[in-house]
Formats: C-alpha cells, sequence, structure tokens
C-alpha cells in the first residue's frame, strides 16, 4: 500500500525535466516581446518627430510626397538639379565672409543646406543655405549620412516626406541614432559610418 501510495504521489506532477523546459520557453517568449518592444520604441521615437510644415523657401516645389518617384526617388535627381560648382562656392563664400571666418580655414566647412536636396531642398535658395563644420557629432559628414538614410526610408514607404524633413531640420543630432537602426533597404549604404563619429571620437 504504501508503495502504491508512493507511485500516486508522482502522478500529475511535472518532473524536472518538464519545467525547466516550460522556463526556457517562457525566457524566450519574454526575450522576443522585448525585442518586439524595443522596435515599436525605436520606431515610434522617430514617427513622432513633429512633421510640422517647414517654410517654403527652404523647399523644392517639384518634390511632394506624390512626386518622389519622379523626384529625389529617382536616381541622379539631386546631381540633375544641384546648381553649379562655382555657384555653390560662391554662396559658401558669402557666408564665410558673413561669419567672420578666415578663408584659408573655409575647407573645414561645408555648405550645408537645412532641408538637403535628397530630402526636397531647395537646391539654390539662399534661404536654405547655411555652413557646417565638415567634422563632429554635428558635422556635415554625419548630417549627410543621416539624410541618406531618411531618403532611404522615404522612398521605401517607411516614413514621409513631411516626417523626414522634420527630423532634418529639428534636432537632427538626436534623430540620428534613431534612424541609423531603421531597416530601410541600406544596401550600398555606408552603415560601417552610421553610429560612428566623423572626428573617430
Amino acid at each position: 500500500m504504501t508503495e502504491m501510495n508512493s507511485g500516486m504521489r508522482g502522478i500529475g506532477r511535472p518532473s524536472a525535466k518538464r519545467s525547466a523546459h516550460r522556463r526556457d520557453r517562457r525566457a524566450r517568449v519574454a526575450r522576443v516581446l522585448r525585442v518586439a518592444l524595443l522596435m515599436l520604441v525605436t520606431c515610434g521615437a522617430v514617427q513622432r518627430a513633429p512633421a510640422r510644415e517647414q517654410d517654403s523657401k527652404l523647399l523644392d516645389t517639384r518634390v511632394t510626397q506624390q512626386s518622389l518617384a519622379q523626384t529625389i526617388c529617382k536616381p541622379g535627381y539631386a546631381d540633375a538639379v544641384a546648381p553649379s560648382l562655382d555657384e555653390i562656392m560662391a554662396h559658401k563664400n558669402q557666408l564665410l565672409a558673413a561669419r567672420g571666418i578666415d578663408p584659408d580655414k573655409g575647407s573645414g566647412y561645408a555648405l550645408d543646406r537645412h532641408v538637403p536636396i535628397v530630402l526636397g531642398g531647395a537646391p539654390d535658395a539662399p534661404e536654405n543655405f547655411d555652413l557646417l563644420p565638415w567634422a563632429g557629432r554635428a558635422g556635415e559628414r554625419r548630417k549627410e549620412l543621416l539624410a541618406i538614410r531618411l531618403k532611404r526610408c522615404v522612398c521605401a514607404g517607411r516614413m514621409t516626406l513631411a516626417d523626414a524633413q522634420a527630423a532634418i531640420v529639428g534636432n537632427w543630432t538626436k534623430q540620428y541614432g534613431r534612424v541609423a537602426r531603421m531597416s530601410c533597404d541600406a544596401e550600398g549604404l555606408d552603415t560601417d559610418a552610421i553610429g560612428h563619429d566623423d572626428d573617430g571620437s
């Protein structure tokens, strides 16, 4: 009888192996949920960038949400509408002089556009021009990488043109890391440079 009772006590009681399997399964589910939540938070942070209407003087009127395939998402568009090198240098020299920067140090600065051509910025509007140092966390090289990634996200349908323009015109250095983690068909993009400072820091 004692043996029978002992056997009955074992019925319905999960084995140690089965319990461990259930714990592993719960842990795997928890990890998947954490990753999914992180992706939602990351993408949502970018989408929450205020899609405010930009100053029309900064924009290329040919580029709209409806004309993407014929404009910025068309290979060669930016080169086709960009001003000549002589015009670009003339604008840069004017800004250097206006800000009291020695022309001999001008090579350390880039002629920036508040809204880059690849995101529908006006190619030659003086109001769209600015100066940025080439290097550093807030430098032109880093901003160009962000503009390329944003354009890919727009052309892939992962982000609207207005959201991309708001991200680049606003606090773009804050948006940089978030956008860099998005997957928007980045084939051909120098992803090794994404997330690293251009000055090597």
